[in-house]
């Protein structure tokens, strides 16, 4: 019978469906189709199959070739599919046994030698095919990648021929091993921050339940190593994490470097990103730099430098720790559960309040510098602090001995995440609406304080809200059961407005 079923799979955001490769050789004049919603790169695989299976020593059926790439309602993208394709046709002519091809899924672009050329998505595809219980075979430069998907059967050739002879029973391929072991990355120590002993405890209340942060302060006053130094506090990623972080980034153009795995993601783009950039999009929907950070950190410099409807496309993200991409033709969803970090000077020149009267900027070129950033996205920022201007003799004279390391840091922020997911399932910065009267109630003394503060900072219901998560974080680090008066009164104190007086 001259024709062929394989399995394949397509990309899809972070997911890998399944793609069924059919083919069927028929009599006619030769001629080449393949069928099934296919891009221009998968039209191109004809030429690049034909090739690769007569510089294989094949013979290349000079008849009537079908493929069809099910379901036909699944766009299908990139070169993974020119390996399934060349063994459809081999088979399908019978220069290739059938019997066990049933247990294998295929992907790898073609050579016009026939070598296999690696492909991006090979974590995806691993993850995937481990539910489906066959064993993936692809090009040998992305097993070390695919073999991160632990528990999945991966297999490795570099050329055409290799898989050929692994299907006759010639020379089998060997079953790549799953790693397991791995280094825990290094990150800058948080002991190297000297004074801002406010600033370090912001970072210790954001760690301990996935706050975002906004640091606003004169040049050089430490915000940037602030936020370089969160990573070092936080909690090493788990199996899942860290999964999750290596699969969106598998997808996309700079591809998964297996020495970051288990390393929390740390992106800082700069502000001309656009919001394609930022948030992803092109067609077909690729991630950006939201979804590269899932399971770690985005941090913009230079805030207000950024485009305002840059800033505005991070406003759903940040509640819903997702972004869907839709384009005419497809619609993907990648992950975006970061922790936002941000910075900004106080006015243009950057010396506002620092207190050596360095600053000459207008009330006017002040307000309009200040009004870049909307009502909106500040209300999504947890916790706003002024970060002033380090003195030298701070620099020069502080004992660093009794500046503790990021290790005795780390400790306590685990201890209250672990608070955290034994009382409600998830950290406290996505606590819902109904979550936060379940969780944080407070007493009536307590709610009349609340109140006389909502009145005076005329604050939103969504910072009201963001201020209570912050107080029953606080309230955990401290081990205390209910939230009181002075968790609130610290957590108001690092929603207070930011922006000093310019009257």
């Amino acid at each position: 019978m001259s024709f062929s079923v394989l399995y394949s799979r397509a990309c899809v955001g972070i997911h890998a469906p399944l793609v069924t490769v059919e083919v069927h050789i028929t009599g006619g004049l030769p001629r080449v189709n393949i069928v099934g919603l296919p891009e221009t790169v998968v039209k191109e695989s004809k030429d690049r199959v034909k090739s690769a299976i007569q510089m294989s020593g094949f013979e290349f059926p000079m008849r009537r070739v079908t493929i069809n790439l099910a379901p036909a309602d699944l766009p299908k993208e990139g070169g993974r599919f020119d390996l399934p394709i060349a063994l459809g046709i081999l088979i399908a002519s019978r220069q290739l046994p059938i019997q066990t091809i049933n247990d294998y899924e295929f992907a790898g672009e073609l050579a016009l030698s026939g070598e296999l050329r690696p492909i991006r998505g090979s974590l995806s595809l691993a993850l995937s095919v481990k539910k489906s219980n066959r064993t993936l075979i692809l090009p040998k430069a992305n097993v070390k990648e695919a073999c991160f998907a632990e528990g999945a059967s991966v297999m490795g050739a570099n050329h055409l021929l290799d898989v050929c002879q692994h299907l006759r029973g010639q020379e089998l391929l060997p079953l790549e091993k799953t790693h397991h072991t791995f280094q825990r990355p290094n990150y800058n120590d948080i002991s190297d921050v000297k004074g801002q002993h406010q600033a370090r405890r912001v970072l210790e209340i954001a760690a301990s339940a996935g706050h975002s942060v906004l640091f606003v302060g004169p040049p050089g006053s430490g915000k940037t190593l602030l936020a370089n130094r969160l990573l070092s506090i936080l909690p090493h990623l788990t199996q899942d994490e860290a999964s999750d972080s290596a699969a969106v980034q598998s997808i996309s153009h700079q591809g998964f470097n297996p020495d970051d795995w288990q390393k929390r993601p740390f992106r800082s783009p700069h502000h001309s990103a656009s919001s394609v950039a930022l948030v992803g999009g092109s067609n077909p929907p690729k991630p950006g730099e939201i979804s590269l950070a899932h399971n770690g950190i985005l941090f913009l410099d230079e805030l207000p430098e950024f485009q305002s409807k840059v800033l505005e496309a991070l406003r759903e993200p940040l509640e819903s720790g997702e972004i869907v991409i839709s384009r005419a033709a497809r619609q993907a969803t990648y992950p975006a559960r970061f922790q936002f970090m941000a910075a900004m000077n106080p006015c243009p020149c950057g010396y506002l309040g620092d207190g050596l009267g360095l600053c000459h900027c207008t009330p006017d070129q002040i307000q309009r510098y200040q009004k870049k950033l909307s009502g909106p996205l500040l209300d999504r920022i947890d916790m706003h602090i002024t970060v002033g201007r380090m003195k030298v003799k701070t620099l020069i004279e502080e004992n660093t001995d009794v500046i503790e390391d990021s290790e005795t840091v780390r400790t306590r922020v685990v201890a209250a995440r672990k608070i955290q997911w034994e009382r409600q399932g998830k950290l406290n910065n996505q606590l819902i609406q109904s979550d936060i009267a379940l969780y944080c109630a407070v007493d009536k003394k307590t709610q009349q304080s609340i109140e006389e503060i909502l009145e005076r900072l005329n604050i939103s219901a969504r910072a009201y809200h963001r201020l209570l998560k912050v107080s029953r974080t606080i309230a955990d680090m401290q081990e205390a059961k209910n939230i009181s008066k002075k968790h609130i009164f610290e957590a108001v104190n690092y929603r207070r407005v930011f922006f000093q007086s310019t009257a």
